[in-house]
Parts: C-alpha cells; sequence; structure tokens
C-alpha cells in the first residue's frame, strides 16, 4: 500500500497548529466511547499525551522510512502488551485518533485525508500488531505446555 504522504503532514501540521493538545483531546474521546480503557491510565494521561505527541511527530517525519516504522511501531506494539492493550483496541484507538483528526480539522477534513489517515492507521496498528504478537510467541525451543506437577 502506498501512503498519500503529501496529506497526512499537510492535514496533521494543520492540526497540530490549531490544537496543540491534540493527544488531550483525543484521549477525552477514546474514553468517552470506550470507557473500558481508562482502567489502563493512571489518575492523569499526561505522560501519555506526551509520548503520544512525539511518537506521531516521529511517524510523521519518517512515513518515507518503511524500515524505520516497521522496527519503531513494531517494538511499540510488544511494549504495549505490558500496558494491557489487546488487540481488539486498536480499532477503538484508531477511531478516536481519526475522529480527533476530523473534529480539529473542521472543513478541510476531506475524503483524500479521511482515506490517507484511515490507510495509515490500518498500516501502523498492523505492524504494531504484528510486533505485539511477536512479542507474545514462545520462543524456539520455548515450550508452551504447561510442565507436568511431579509424580
Amino acid at each position: 500500500m502506498s501512503l498519500d504522504v503529501t496529506a497526512l503532514r499537510e492535514s496533521f501540521d494543520l492540526v497540530v497548529t490549531r490544537a496543540p493538545d491534540l493527544t488531550r483531546r483525543f484521549y477525552a474521546l477514546l474514553f468517552e466511547r470506550y470507557p473500558q480503557v481508562i482502567g489502563l491510565f493512571g489518575r492523569s494521561t499526561d505522560r501519555q499525551e506526551q509520548m503520544l505527541t512525539r511518537a506521531l511527530v516521529a511517524v510523521m517525519d519518517r512515513l518515507d522510512d518503511g524500515v524505520w516504522l516497521g522496527e519503531t511501531l513494531g517494538a511499540l506494539g510488544a511494549k504495549h502488551i505490558d500496558y494491557g492493550v489487546t488487540e481488539e483496541m486498536y480499532p477503538w484507538v484508531g477511531d478516536a485518533l481519526i475522529a480527533t483528526l476530523a473534529e480539529v480539522a473542521g472543513d478541510t477534513w476531506s475524503p483524500r485525508v479521511a482515506k490517507a489517515w484511515e490507510e495509515a492507521y490500518a498500516a501502523m496498528a498492523e505492524l504494531m500488531i504484528e510486533g505485539a504478537r511477536r512479542a507474545a510467541a514462545p520462543s524456539p525451543g520455548e515450550s508452551t505446555l504447561t510442565p507436568s506437577p511431579p509424580v
């Protein structure tokens, strides 16, 4: 799949300019739509907001670098296992992220921009999910069986 890098970067620059607290709005929308994820977070999302902002900026800067994206997003997906993130949650995050971007973009949100973000998020989520699956898979030679108690 070929991403519409121009649409992604231009729309991202616009929404960050309009809403420097974009990630705060994202988390508010995520919790409103999917309250079951609130328990994954502490009392404040300040740290997550900062990390998400940095991650989005880094991804936008490296949209043309498939190797970096694969390695970085794969590692990020593996790390999210420790946070309790499951595969079913990725579409929820995408829904809230795209809705937040569309809300902030307002009348500049077009079918082209929507499609670009939907495709980009799907690709990013898949890389993260693959990383999580690899991290959760047993190592070669590692038994997946529970040892029997001694007789």
